[in-house]
């Protein structure tokens, strides 16, 4: 910030990043400014320095690449006096249509920038028809390797100085970064973003100027991040609450609004504090406590054991332990790998006082030195087969399972780590253990307790860490080796030091365990419940990633990346086994927070028995049932038949275990007998045979085991030997020119491409916009498809399921065809049958020629197919003439129900939620497929990491990250029969390129605008559920019920039926639902979004809940996923209204995607802009 000559205060766009980060602080530095505090000395940065001055030799480098090729007009660069005169040149340039301007100058009164480089785009010659329209597009250089939000924010401002300047710009920005490759972004994600980010600053910085005073601690109108240097001074001068470990900003406000601002206050405190509950107050004030109490004698740190049977998951010692630290950069990002992050250092210790390093400077080094430890910790286990590997927080276990999965090597090595508890990690050890009267739990805080003497010195935590190693590669692409290599020294000397402290920490605990009463050290057992098929992978996916293990992924051809699809697909199932494992047993020992907001997982918060240990009828075995009261997480659904795990914490109900002693148990002898309500939950216990009856209550329910994956294991694999039998010619098949990206091979294609058949344009069909019957030209592709397949996207309300029943009607009854239905859910595959039969009905289709296999339930209800079972499948597909078969992938992978090859076409309903793996594993029944689907709606749940995309949708796989289907591809359904134009508009911009467009209808809802209407409805310290907005929506609906509603002719009073309220929590849908029930409204239908998909109604109104970014679980990410916002909106036929708090949008992500979940979402809510 500065200040010019009339005093007004001016800023960059560095100042908005600042402002994201700590509002307090970038007003006290303004407070500075202006005179009213004295200025903090500001510490010399050498390396800031430094990088500067390596940064202006990137830019010259750049400069002289332009020069060579452009005429480049250079701005001369001056100070305060001379900007009016720079912004002149820079403006005159730009309209006079300069090639390239650098170091364009901006200065609108307030606002203060220069841009590297602004190149045009097209020369806006009209003779030229090939040509486009002269526009600017903003360029950048920037030293790192991916980009970061600053410099997003930076290239947002100066293009929205030159839309205010009236220069027309390009859709993209661009950053031209330190490794030589050129990062573009489209600037509607960013600038939103921006103007939010400018809007705010300014109205901080009038309210400062507005008041003469400096701006004080506690301020409730400014955020504070309570962690940067200007907020530490004041959080020591207050003895502010930030002081109590583990205490969130959320959980201050909380307690400042119960007058508790002190950890004083807090650990005098005697009432309740609203918003808290009384265990979470409780833990806080016991370490309030501790932390404020006078040190014992000879204790650097205070510290109690508060359960001392959790300090017997300590192993006994052993000479070959091993003691274990990453470093990594989250940000590394290589070109052509989507993936991020790079582990660049594996650090151990041993007791003899050893280190060892194994390096990593790219993706492809990160793989060697994964196998290069792994054989190190083999080798040292075949000597040492008592050792254990210590490290501390989960980085260590949970990054070691994302590489051996990320690289596709030493799977099984570190999959035998975890199960046999070789890895022990000491941070649930310490908080489940131990109360220590430190401010963090950090390790480094911990160290006066065992480290005595030995300090820290060089590079001090994990951010200098990252920083420092940023920097020795940046010297070592400038060629000075020497400095480079110093500064890894520096981080191996970090490194080592916290490796020795875990070292210290584990004999510190090993002490303290033994001073228990009946201590003994114990050796955890291995984990048990993994089937042997888990663990072993295919010898087929071994072949196939053989072939391309010298072929980095940014190389690979079109045929090597579907390879890699195939063998990741091949053991895709294994995988997602092995990680509900492995999440299952991490939350076991983990603290109950790190996975409190994981989808299905209730926190139960209050247990009762609803009906004691009894048998009934020929029952065995003795059981119980159990209610259970509590928080689901986000994301969840609970349903009656489900069978989760029952979790305990100490002490241990009388259960078979087998897990490490001092962690807890779970067991998944149960079933969801009854869903009273989201939060409220009946639960059935079933006793192991003899074993005695407890009274132990479970603290939670987790997700229960995932379906076996059965027959689709089988049939990828077969597929996979097909695939390794041609190689390295490409098979002849539809999932592989899927993963191809190959467009549909038609019969009689001449070249490697042809044509789609385009629809006929029909005068009079209602549409007028020469689209024509696109179910002909969709019928007409599949006659003449050789052993492809075919892509159709259908955005809500365009009628997917009716052409695709006509389709499949026409294909059945006038071709004799064989056609499969499959879909993720068996609603989604007897929707699409019942729109079959209903458009065969004329044409003669018989409900003998339509079969699906019968599901639980089936019989008591009448269906208009044929059940199928197990003994007629085989009568059903040999029966001759046409027919249509609905089923799952378990179906059509099952080659005694469906013989290889036998359909001639599989329709995948729904084909945008439907991943890759599970497609090839039903295209075996099939010579043709036909996707149909959009994968802008809710994406499929994966649980597991994989090396290659083959959790993703298949239609996600062929759009590639366009909102709309290339054409190439198939066909998109760009008119909605559901929505208003004004309701369509918002939607078509957020998720479909505006390229969606809507039908006219005769609907209308007397006195009501249609379109999408934000409803703002401001509120604080909500996360899940908002009573503010469940009243400003039972408001919402009683003024809407009651009005004349019209649609298809007919005129009706508006029902609750006719509404539909929509959260993405079950909190909140509960709170709704109690909400709209008291006020008599209890048939107007709540639920989250993934009830609805599908569903349409006059109105939909949506309820976000959450306050502000840092309340929200799981973050902005699941909030505002625009396929998540897409779905909602999209289920209104005539107006939607989105009610949401407008501190949601006063916040800066710390990722590109999630400044772009960000700008839609800003978009969505103000209309003006968008």
């Amino acid at each position: 910030m500065f200040l010019s000559d009339s005093a007004t205060v001016g800023y960059s766009a560095s100042d908005l990043s600042a402002a994201a980060a700590c509002e307090w602080a970038l007003l006290r530095r303004l407070d500075a400014k202006l005179g009213r505090i004295d200025a903090a000395p500001a510490a010399a940065d050498a390396m800031l320095q430094r990088t500067a001055e390596l940064g202006d030799a990137h830019e010259l480098r750049m400069l002289e690449q332009l020069r060579a090729t452009r005429t480049v007009v250079e701005i001369e660069r001056g100070d305060l006096v001379d900007i009016g005169s720079a912004v002149e040149m820079s403006e005159a340039a730009l309209r006079a249509g300069a090639e390239v301007v650098f170091q364009a100058a901006f200065f609108d009164g307030r606002f203060l920038g220069y841009a590297d480089f602004i190149i045009r785009t097209g020369s806006g010659d009209q003779s030229d028809p090939a040509d486009h329209a002269a526009t600017y597009e903003v360029y950048d250089t920037k030293l790192a390797r991916s980009a970061k939000i600053t410099a997003l924010l930076q290239l947002a401002a100066y293009s929205d100085q030159l839309q205010r300047m009236g220069i027309p710009t390009g859709e993209n920005v661009h950053l031209l970064l330190g490794d030589g490759r050129t990062s573009s972004h489209r600037l509607q994600d960013i600038l939103p973003v921006y103007r939010a980010r400018r809007a705010r600053l300014e109205r901080l910085v009038d309210e400062r100027l507005a008041d003469p005073a400096p701006t004080p601690w506690g301020d409730p109108r400014y955020a504070a991040c309570g962690r940067c240097d200007l907020c530490e001074e004041q959080v020591q001068q207050h003895r502010d609450v930030l002081l109590v470990a583990n205490l969130r900003l959320s959980q201050r406000a909380r307690l400042r609004s119960a007058g508790v601002r002190s950890i004083d206050d807090l650990a005098a405190r005697r009432e309740p504090v609203p918003g808290l509950s009384d265990a979470t107050l409780a833990t806080l004030q016991g370490q309030a406590r501790l932390q404020i109490a006078p040190r014992a004698p000879g204790r650097p740190l205070n510290w109690e054991i508060i359960n001392p049977a959790a300090l017997a998951a300590l192993p006994a010692p052993d000479a070959g332990d091993i003691f274990f630290d990453f470093e990594g950069d989250p940000l590394y990002q290589e070109a052509g790998n989507g993936a991020w992050g790079l582990d660049y250092l594996f650090g151990l210790a041993l007791p003899d006082d050893t280190f060892r390093t194994f390096w990593a400077h790219d993706h492809a080094e990160e793989r060697q030195a994964l196998i290069d430890f792994l054989e190190y910790v083999r080798e040292r286990r075949s000597r040492h087969p008592g050792l254990h590997i210590y490290h501390y927080a989960p980085y260590e276990r949970t990054h070691l399972l994302g590489l051996a999965a990320r690289h596709g090597v030493g799977e099984e090595a570190v999959d035998d780590l975890v199960r046999r508890n070789v890895l022990v990690d000491l941070y649930p050890i310490v908080r489940q253990g131990l109360r220590i009267g430190s401010r963090s739990y950090s390790l480094k805080k911990l160290e006066p307790l065992y480290m005595g003497l030995e300090e820290r010195e060089g590079v001090a935590n994990a951010a200098d860490s990252i920083t420092e190693y940023v920097r020795s590669r940046t010297l070592l692409a400038a060629g000075q080796t020497d400095a480079a290599e110093q500064i890894l020294t520096d981080i191996a000397r970090y490194n080592a030091y916290d490796c020795r402290s875990t070292l210290r920490l584990r004999d510190w605990l090993l002490a303290r365990a033994a001073e228990q009463p009946g201590a003994t050290a114990a050796s955890p057992a291995t984990l048990a419940g993994v089937p042997l098929p888990v663990r072993e992978p295919d010898p087929v996916y071994l072949e196939l990633s053989a072939l391309l293990a010298d072929v980095p992924p940014a190389e690979r051809t079109a045929d090597q990346t579907a390879l890699a699809l195939a063998s990741a697909a091949i053991d895709y199932h294994r995988r997602e086994q092995k990680s509900f494992w492995w999440d299952h047993y991490s939350r076991l020992g983990a603290p109950v927070d790190d996975w409190a907001d994981t989808r299905d997982v209730l926190i139960v918060e209050t247990a009762a028995l609803h009906l004691g240990w009894h048998r009934e009828g020929r029952q065995s075995l003795d059981r119980r049932v159990l209610r259970l009261t509590g928080a689901l997480a986000p994301g969840s659904s609970l349903k009656v038949g489900q069978q989760p795990f029952l979790l305990y914490d100490l002490p241990y109900p009388p259960i078979s275990r087998s897990d490490a002693p001092g962690v807890r148990t779970a067991h998944n002898r149960a079933t969801i007998i009854d869903v009273i309500d989201e939060s409220v939950y009946l639960v059935e216990e079933v006793l192991e045979r003899d074993a005695p009856a407890h009274r132990e209550m479970p603290i939670a329910l987790t997700p229960g085991t995932p379906p076996p994956a059965g027959s689709q294991v089988t049939a990828i694999a077969e597929w996979g030997r097909a695939v390794l039998s041609r190689w390295p010619e490409p098979l002849p098949d539809a999932a592989f020119d899927l993963l191809r990206r190959r467009p549909p091979r038609l019969l009689g294609a001449s070249g490697p491409t042809q044509p789609l058949v385009q629809p006929p344009a029909r005068p009079g069909d209602g549409e007028g916009d020469g689209e024509g019957d696109v179910r002909t030209a969709i019928r007409d592709t599949l006659l003449v498809l050789d052993r492809s397949y075919l892509a159709v996207q259908g955005p809500p309300g365009t009628g997917k399921t009716f052409v695709g029943s006509r389709v499949i009607a026409d294909l059945v009854v006038r071709h004799g065809w064989r056609v499969g239905v499959v879909a993720q859910s068996h609603a989604a595959v007897e929707n699409m049958l019942r729109a079959v039969l209903a458009a065969g009905i004329d044409a003669g289709l018989e409900p003998g020629q339509v079969g699906k296999k019968a599901k639980k339930g089936d019989e008591t209800k009448p269906v208009p197919w044929t059940l199928l079972d197990t003994k007629t499948f085989a009568r059903f597909t040999g029966q001759s003439g046409g027919w249509v078969l609905g089923g799952t992938a378990w179906d059509f992978s099952n080659a005694d129900r469906v013989p290889r090859g036998s359909l001639d076409l599989l329709v995948i309903d729904e084909a945008g939620q439907f991943s890759l793996a599970s497609t090839i594993a039903a295209a075996v029944a099939a010579e043709r497929l036909l996707l149909l689907g959009d994968p802008q709606q809710l994406p499929q749940v994966s649980q597991g990491t994989h090396p290659e995309p083959v959790d993703g949708s298949a239609l996600g796989w062929l759009s590639d990250g366009h909102q709309v289907l290339p054409p190439e591809f198939g066909y998109f359904l760009k008119t909605s029969w559901r929505m208003h134009p004004r309701v369509c508009a918002p939607v078509s911009a957020l998720s479909y390129e505006g390229r969606l467009r809507s039908h006219p209808s005769d609907r209308r809802l007397e006195g009501v605008e249609p379109g999408l209407h934000p409803m703002p409805v401001p509120h604080r310290f909500n996360s899940t559920s908002s009573v503010e907005e469940a009243e400003a929506v039972v408001s919402l609906v009683t003024g809407l019920l009651g009005r004349p509603w019209t649609s298809g002719g007919r005129c009706a009073s508006l029902a609750q039926g006719d509404v539909i309220v929509v959260a993405p929590y079950n909190a909140q849908v509960e709170l709704l639902r109690r909400h709209l029930v008291q006020a008599g409204l209890g048939d107007v239908p709540v639920g989250t979004v993934d009830k609805f998909q599908g569903r349409e109604a006059a109105v939909a109104v949506i309820s976000l809940a959450a306050s502000a970014a840092e309340d929200v679980p799981r973050g902005l990410e699941f909030l505002l996923l625009a396929n998540r916002l897409n779905v909602a909106i999209s289920r209104a036929q005539w107006a939607a209204w989105l009610v949401y708090s407008p501190a949601l949008t006063e916040t800066l992500p710390s990722s590109v995607e999630s400044l772009a979940q960000l700008s839609a979402f800003i978009t969505l809510v103000t209309p003006a802009r968008a």
